[in-house]
């Protein structure tokens, strides 16, 4: 390995030597504080050395990793998601209720060891984005996957917590299983354990198509990925895990996994896409509609707004793949502008979950009864949840309507007018239960019934590092709505050598 190649790999290098020295410093002094800053200035460094990344650009490291705009541009993206989740972590770990003495220990400083699961989590999601190799895919999956499920039972006295930690488990494991007979398969019939463009799949001749052996190991591919995504039928565990797990846990499942697992699917079917597998394709098309319509449906059923958003996220998983099957350099600028303010969106609405979460052992504030009357109590948490919740259901002016638009303009570009009209009803079935949330906010107290048994009080003030995340998130979101040139010329420059 060069020095040049070193260069490349700087921002994996940063992320990794923050990871292990957090770890040591935990070891060596449990304070909560110590780790939460060695973790953000770890972020701050790494997504600083892009820049000199991008000098040696594209360059491949080995025959496992690829570092070229898009790899850089995605892991950018995921580093800047675990920035705002180890700020919302800080004030929601850091409470009265859990800062005491370590227990066998000494100090304050429970939460430090989340701060180096969230960076190796985070290591694992840019690795798979910059894979170009099944070995390095598989190897970056485990490294994401493995830390959430500490990370989802991390809370104590939560069961729900581990109940979630428990069932992400058994099933990530299940879907490792699929995904490793997969690859076999897959390499049995090309030879080579390299995808993405110049690799098995982007130069398998269209008659391979019909191959009974490559299509059965691509469609166990497709399923390990799809339990990731959780689209459906695989999205079963999606409710519980984001109910049950810890509120920045579960923003950070909601993006950063599953945006680093689609970047992939990208990359992984870049040069040929799915089109040359019929089979294949018209399985993902039933996925995506399945998703768009069954997440809709199932959110108009939810009192819990966690779950709400977990059904959310599989309908907006299938709006993201009526882009990825309509093909072309617009699906692929439609995709990551729709993730960016995927991004943006749901860690603003995640955000003021966790800031206004009283923390302890008790539950998040995540039942819409609990938001009842917040605008008038506290009126910029509740603007910019209303604010998300627009985004996420495409109103005009936000991040998610120039999204959606791109989204509809690459289906009827490809002349996919039954998905992109799919994508359409959907999304506006999906707009009841962003009202339902919003209403709820907006009515006056004296509109309110008695408060809910059991109903957690909201945290009386918001803390300062969480505050400046969601202060830039709205920022964000606006500016996305308005105006969104300079992130797309960004994205046709990270996409080109994709295509």
């Amino acid at each position: 390995m060069t020095a040049t190649d070193l260069l490349a790999l700087l921002p994996w290098i940063v992320l990794a030597a923050t990871a292990v020295v957090t770890l040591l410093a935990v070891a060596w002094r449990r304070s909560h504080g110590l780790a939460a800053g060695l973790t953000l200035a770890g972020l701050a460094l790494a997504f600083a050395a892009l820049p000199l990344a991008a000098s040696v650009a594209p360059r491949p490291v080995t025959s496992l990793v690829i570092v070229d705009g898009y790899a850089l541009f995605f892991t950018g993206l995921l580093l800047a998601a675990a920035f705002v989740v180890g700020l919302l972590a800080h004030g929601y770990l850091a409470t009265p209720e859990e800062d005491g003495p370590y227990p066998g220990g000494s100090g304050t400083g429970w939460g430090a060891e989340f701060y180096v699961l969230l960076l190796l989590a985070t290591l694992g999601g840019t690795v798979l984005v910059a894979s170009r190799h099944l070995a390095s895919f598989f190897l970056g999956l485990e490294l994401l996957s493995v830390p959430l499920y500490g990370m989802m039972a991390y809370r104590r006295g939560r069961e729900r917590g581990l109940e979630a930690g428990f069932k992400y488990l058994i099933l990530a494991a299940t879907s490792s299983a699929i995904l490793l007979f997969g690859m076999a398969l897959v390499y049995a019939r090309q030879g080579t354990l390299a995808f993405g463009p110049g690799g098995g799949l982007s130069e398998a001749p269209s008659a391979q198509g019909a191959d009974p052996v490559l299509l059965t190991g691509l469609a166990l591919i497709v399923a390990g990925f799809s339990f990731k995504l959780g689209v459906v039928p695989f999205h079963l565990w999606t409710p519980d895990v984001y109910e049950g797990a810890p509120a920045p846990v579960t923003a950070f499942v909601a993006t950063v996994s599953k945006g680093a697992m689609f970047a992939l699917l990208l990359r992984f079917f870049a040069g040929a896409g799915p089109q040359p597998f019929r089979p294949l394709w018209i399985g993902l098309a039933a996925i995506a509609v399945a998703s768009m319509f069954g997440g809709n449906l199932l959110g108009l059923l939810q009192n819990n707004l966690k779950r709400l958003l977990a059904y959310s996220s599989i309908a907006h998983l299938g709006y993201l793949l009526v882009a990825f099957l309509s093909g072309g350099e617009l699906a692929a600028t439609a995709v990551s502008f729709y993730l960016v303010a995927y991004f943006v969106t749901t860690l603003g609405a995640f955000g003021v979950v966790t800031v206004l979460s009283p923390g302890g052992a008790g539950r998040d504030a995540d039942r819409i009864d609990d938001y009842g009357g917040l605008f008038w109590r506290r009126p910029w948490p509740a603007a910019l949840l209303a604010a998300c919740l627009f985004s996420l259901a495409g109103m005009p002016l936000t991040a998610g309507f120039v999204g959606k638009f791109y989204l509809v303009a690459a289906g009827v570009g490809a002349d996919r007018w039954l998905l992109a009209l799919a994508l359409v009803v959907s999304s506006a079935i999906g707009l009841y239960y962003y009202l339902r949330v919003v209403v709820a906010m907006y009515r006056r107290p004296e509109e309110e019934g008695e408060a809910q048994p059991g109903a957690p009080a909201l945290r009386s003030t918001v803390p300062l590092a969480g505050g400046l995340a969601l202060a830039a998130l709205g920022l964000a979101l606006l500016w996305l709505g308005l105006y969104p040139s300079p992130l797309l010329s960004l994205i046709e420059a990270a996409i080109a050598g994709l295509i």
